[in-house]
């Protein structure tokens, strides 16, 4: 059996994880406290949760989206409204010129990106010099116990399904937490 972790229909999703998007959204927008008036890219923007927190929250000058699923883009449209400028484009190839927005986040996505060092590339390549990058993603190996409940209790009753638990699918987190003085280049500094 070959497994999809494409996501392509908004609706299913807004059901199923939008929910939980729409509460972290506003938290993780607090916890970066951007001042007013910036530019913002959000990577992955799927139905734009994310997108929207930042329209409601931060007053920011422009807020795009970018996003591969065709399914979830027409979400984000009717949500949004024309309230942010949205692209069809990946992670690691990110439709905007150079130094072209000043905050870049994702949410909810990272996990899923093939090549995370490229995807962090990128993300770096279209946000100003000085700027902020953040994301915050599922811990499917760790404490993100409903997931980690049903698939222990799948694998107790069907083994072969081991295959598919996102705790050994995503088990690594893309890079380790560093607190905002800490370069990129000095992995000694991450906490």
């Amino acid at each position: 059996m070959k497994l999809s972790d494409t996501w392509e229909r908004g609706d299913p999703y807004e059901q199923y994880v939008g929910r939980w998007s729409r509460q972290i959204a506003p938290r993780f927008l607090s916890w970066l406290s951007v001042p007013a008036g910036r530019r913002w890219l959000e990577v992955g923007c799927g139905t734009g949760a994310l997108c929207a927190a930042i329209t409601d929250h931060c007053s920011p000058s422009l807020v795009v989206g970018v996003e591969p699923s065709e399914g979830f883009l027409n979400k984000a449209k009717e949500l949004l409204a024309g309230r942010v400028v949205l692209h069809r484009g990946s992670a690691t190839e990110i439709p905007l010129d150079g130094s072209s927005v000043d905050v870049t986040v994702s949410g909810l996505v990272l996990n899923f990106v093939p090549n995370g060092p490229a995807a962090l590339a990128e993300m770096a390549r279209v946000t100003e010099n000085g700027g902020t990058i953040g994301a915050y993603v599922w811990d499917y190996a760790g404490k993100m116990e409903i997931m980690r409940f049903f698939w222990d209790a799948a694998v107790e009753l069907k083994p072969e399904v081991v295959k598919m638990d996102e705790g050994v699918r995503f088990p690594r987190r893309l890079l380790p937490l560093r607190p905002p003085w800490a370069s990129l280049e000095r992995p000694d500094r991450a906490l």
